[in-house]
């Protein structure tokens, strides 16, 4: 039940720091008047605007949701930090696949794929070493 719990908290606070990111980029590269999110036609003309560094910023709050939802789900797990971070980091990926599947963005970004189960694990990886660590000095 733990694990469960880990996971749907961890997954919570991906999509909080996922959004945090976005609504940056959005602060720092506003949408013109009347286009938002739903507006495909609008978003996509939005898209073609962006500077680099925008894309940039995506980029980092794509991957903060696979990093920091796989780090709270790692430390909220007793017993298998490492399997709840990855299970982030797969649902990370997915929807990912699917966002890069809807939304008109840089052939680029495809980079971030893979690169969700790197971050997953890189936050489990992170909280073992420092589970361990703990455990040798105690």
């Amino acid at each position: 039940m733990r694990d469960i719990i880990a996971v749907l908290v961890g997954w919570i606070v991906g999509m909080a720091a996922n959004m945090a990111f976005i609504f940056l980029s959005v602060a720092l590269y506003p949408m013109p008047d009347g286009v938002t999110f739903n507006d495909k036609e609008g978003f996509a003309a939005y898209v073609e605007t962006l500077p680099f560094t925008a894309f940039l910023i995506v980029l980092v709050a794509h991957l903060s949701q696979a990093f920091f939802g796989a780090l709270v789900a790692a430390k909220i797990s007793r017993k298998r930090p490492m399997v709840v971070a990855m299970i982030i980091g797969v649902l990370s990926l997915i929807g990912g696949y699917i966002n890069m599947q809807s939304i008109p963005l840089p052939t680029w970004l495809w980079i971030e794929i893979p690169l969700y189960l790197v971050f997953a694990w890189l936050a489990a990886y992170l909280v073992t070493a420092c589970n361990n660590s703990t455990i040798q000095t105690s």
